[in-house]
């Protein structure tokens, strides 16, 4: 997909900052479009679909984290790519992120050519969701009472419709494929997060913690020191 394809949403409360990070962005190609506070960003993704979000933590008002997660919970963004813009002197947990959806962190102020090349990792971690995500021939998965709608991007358990963020989606997805085996760390960060980016050791953690709260604790297994399965 060619730069000018790709939609990218901006959202920082300081104008300097939109500028500075838009015109790089609009030098290489791509659709940018803007927004000074979460609930404005909210309503103008809703209409543009991104296939990236780069959001400030610190704003006021509604910040980076309540954004976040809400725009998680919009069926039509289950796609987008979300990365945190953060400064260097905020105390910020990565953890807490996570917990809200977020797929990267990209630490401001940055130099315009790793601006860029960060930018064009995550777009290709983009691409990786949608090849994981119509690799099956089929668009309608069922594993014992977990209904998958991969074309729809729904989970449906006992009758219960839940709208999973896309790494919890693709999570699930990867581990009902192949229902009893164990899927090493390694393999789960490889194909649910890809090779162009270093996330915390806790990050599979908080997203497994997260699946079970959604779809039951009996469905997923902890093998110590090696990974998870499914069970049905």
């Amino acid at each position: 997909m060619e730069n000018k394809k790709y939609k990218i949403l901006l959202v920082d409360d300081e104008v300097d900052i939109l500028e500075f990070i838009g015109y790089n962005l609009k030098r290489k190609g791509f659709t940018v479009y803007t927004a000074q506070d979460g609930r404005t960003a909210i309503e103008l993704a809703k209409k543009v679909r991104p296939h990236l979000i780069l959001l400030d933590v610190m704003m006021p008002e509604m910040d980076g984290i309540e954004t976040c997660e809400e725009m998680k919970n919009i069926p039509g963004l289950s796609d987008t790519i979300i990365a945190f813009l953060t400064a260097r002197s905020e105390d910020y947990s990565q953890i807490a992120g996570f917990e809200a959806g977020a797929d990267d962190y990209i630490t401001k102020p940055i130099k315009p050519k790793l601006l860029i090349s960060r930018v064009s990792a995550l777009l290709k971690r983009y691409q990786k969701t949608a090849k994981i995500e119509t690799e099956e021939d089929s668009d309608v998965l069922k594993v014992g009472n977990i209904l998958i709608d991969k074309e729809k991007h729904v989970v449906v358990v006992e009758g219960e419709k839940l709208i999973l963020p896309r790494k919890e989606f693709n999570l699930l997805l990867l581990l009902v494929s192949k229902p009893e085996k164990v899927f090493v760390r390694e393999d789960i960060y490889k194909t649910v997060w890809g090779n162009d980016v270093i996330v915390g050791d806790r990050t599979i953690d908080v997203h497994i913690r997260k699946l079970r709260e959604k779809i039951g604790e009996s469905h997923i297994k902890t093998i110590k020191g090696v990974g998870y399965k499914f069970v049905i």
